[in-house]
């Protein structure tokens, strides 16, 4: 397939390390395309499900994937969210095209756009709370394994695949004002600030709409997720849009399948990896330099 040229991508809520991951309709969209800026936000690898027992190849393939899309130049920002927040001690470090941060400000065609997980209005991840919230992610990446074994059983049968998660959401009145209070705190904190856009995840509900307060107005959109709506965003032709991912567009990836046993460690080898005699005697010049400087000291 050949890429399709985007100027900003940004993806959120991968979840890498769940069951409820779709780490292989991942891997078939970032080789669909070359963006000039990917921008990660947030919950990308989940340290609060992770476990080191699943953690299968394909999943490790998603990392590939933007490591070779770093490769062929683009620039990849990584947000940190509230289950990645491990990564938090290292904000704002950078190596070659890649930073973390926690959040961020682009200029786009001067138009200024707020970028940030979402996680710092959600009282349930903080505190107490968030013991609570780690609990509850549990029994959701369990209703989110059952509901993978259903939908498969229904795309035998030739059915439309469904989400629990999703009608549960849409059917409770306080999910459904929660999320609407979240939308309407960036959107106000946006405008106070003179932005044009705020961008968000976390709450798995991607959205493009203005929202408009006596103060102004602004345009809020939110990634979505990889999990249940496989959904991101894309900037292209001076347009932000929501990208929804169609599994008819694309052929299978060469997705390796998660071997079941770890392989025998074994460290015994005569393969040569790297052979040279100039770092050798290098080192063993600047040996003798410390050598010499040591026996000089009174």
């Amino acid at each position: 397939m050949e890429r399709r040229k985007v100027d900003v991508v940004v993806m959120s809520d991968l979840h890498l390390g769940t069951y409820g991951c779709h780490a292989k309709e991942i891997v078939n969209y970032l080789k669909s395309i070359q963006p000039q800026v990917l921008v990660l936000n947030g919950d990308i690898i989940d340290g609060w499900q992770f476990s080191k027992r699943y953690f299968p190849v394909a999943h490790m393939q998603v990392i590939k994937e933007i490591m070779s899309l770093l490769s062929k130049g683009s620039r990849v920002i990584y947000i940190t969210g509230n289950h990645d927040e491990m990564l938090r001690r290292y904000s704002d470090i950078e190596i070659g095209n890649f930073q973390l941060t926690d959040k961020m400000v682009m200029e786009i065609n001067g138009k200024m756009t707020w970028i940030f997980h979402g996680d710092v209005f959600d009282a349930t991840t903080k505190g107490s709370a968030k013991m609570l919230a780690k609990l509850g992610g549990h029994g959701y990446d369990l209703l989110i394994l059952i509901n993978s074994f259903i939908n498969w059983c229904l795309k035998a049968i030739g059915r439309e695949k469904m989400s629990f998660s999703k009608k549960v959401k849409n059917s409770v009145k306080k999910a459904v004002a929660w999320i609407g209070d979240f939308e309407q705190t960036a959107a106000e904190l946006a405008i106070e600030k003179k932005y044009d856009y705020v961008i968000c995840g976390h709450i798995h509900q991607p959205q493009k709409r203005v929202i408009e307060t006596k103060n102004g107005s602004v345009v809020y959109l939110n990634s979505g997720d990889w999990i249940e709506n496989l959904t991101c965003l894309e900037y292209h032709q001076n347009e932000w849009s929501i990208y929804h991912y169609d599994e008819k567009q694309f052929a299978a990836a060469p997705v390796a399948d998660m071997e079941k046993k770890l392989p025998l460690l074994n460290v015994v080898t005569d393969e040569v990896v790297m052979f040279t005699s100039a770092l050798k005697g290098a080192k063993v010049a600047n040996g003798l330099q410390l050598y010499n400087l040591l026996t000089k000291l009174p």
